[in-house]
């Protein structure tokens, strides 16, 4: 069995607002095991994120952890300096932001900043690092690698700065990536190069993913296990075959019937009412009881808690059964 490389335990995120603190992050907990890849999948606003930018210690202000534990080989990331933190970042751990217009240095070429990453962590000498750099240009897909690494970001488009930031988050072989909408700007082609990259990855190196996304057909594709959020917290978690499967959270269920499928001829897909809750106003009871079809009165009173269905799959609903066999009966 492969061990955990990161254990998540009761991890709480606030954001301090002039309306007080909000709860970005409620309390989730969810492991990682080395070569296996976790999808992380919700709605804008679900707290996806804020959870990646927590456990890399990358919030700022007005954010701040208040609580829980990030493990990474045993050691606490929370209880470590920045200095400290500053060894595991873009060597053992590394990450793939989710806006390239904005992620890259705009005074630097492209190529000092592969190359800066490189000669901090592995020590390697500054032609090596170039070269180096260029290996990693072409392993994402960018033409003529040399020429790209004398630019500067503006010269390049959205799609291949996205590339770059890849090609940076990739260069020293991290043992944990974690990759927020990885393939965003990316063309289709590019995409599944890029996706097949990070699944290489994490089976010749045994590294550790956690790959935050809207696509749920890449969820199918790539993941070994799958967390949904909702509002910050933890809704569904299961083997990506289970939850495809056998989905027992109404949120789930919704955001499953809201995708195409090739088997089915639909001629309009689901669609799930409303919108995510704010989060300094949160409704009593389940958080997701004003969107949700399932919903009894019960559900307006008491708040779930995240509770085992089987041995591989927990649920956040009161009624997961019964919405389980009531979405199987239509």
């Amino acid at each position: 069995m492969p061990s955990n490389l990161l254990e998540v335990k009761d991890l709480k995120t606030v954001f301090h607002v002039e309306d007080g603190a909000l709860p970005a992050v409620n309390g989730i907990s969810f492991s990682v095991s080395t070569g296996e890849t976790l999808a992380i999948v919700g709605e804008s606003g679900s707290g996806k994120s804020v959870t990646s930018l927590s456990i890399m210690g990358l919030l700022g202000d007005p954010g701040e952890v208040i609580g829980g534990e990030v493990n990474f080989n045993n050691e606490d990331l929370l209880q470590m300096s920045r200095k400290e933190l500053n060894k595991y970042r873009g060597n053992d751990i590394s990450m793939i932001f989710q806006e390239p217009m904005t992620s890259l240095n705009p005074v630097f070429t492209i190529g000092f900043q592969i190359s800066e990453v490189i000669r901090r962590h592995k020590g390697l000498n500054k032609q090596e690092a170039k070269a180096k750099s260029i290996e990693m240009l072409e392993r994402v897909g960018i033409p003529n690698a040399a020429k790209v690494a004398s630019n500067f970001p503006h010269q390049l488009s959205g799609g291949m700065r996205q590339r770059v930031m890849i090609a940076i988050a990739l260069a020293c072989v991290p043992k944990l990536l974690i990759a927020d909408e990885p393939t965003t700007a990316l063309d289709v082609t590019i995409q599944a190069q890029i996706l097949e990259l990070i699944g290489s990855l994490s089976k010749e190196e045994n590294t550790g993913v956690i790959l935050i996304t809207h696509d749920l057909g890449v969820v199918a594709e790539m993941a070994d296990k799958v967390a949904v959020m909702y509002a910050g917290e933890i809704v569904e978690e299961a083997p990506v075959k289970v939850l495809f499967k056998n989905p027992s959270h109404p949120y789930t269920i919704g955001l499953l019937g809201s995708i195409p499928r090739m088997d089915v001829d639909t001629e309009i897909l689901d669609s799930i009412p409303g919108t995510v809750p704010n989060l300094l106003e949160m409704p009593a009871g389940c958080p997701f009881h004003p969107r949700c079809a399932f919903a009894v009165d019960e559900c307006k009173a008491v708040k779930p808690d995240l509770v085992k269905k089987a041995e591989n799959h927990s649920v956040r609903c009161i009624r997961a059964k019964e919405v389980y066999n009531e979405s199987r009966a239509k």
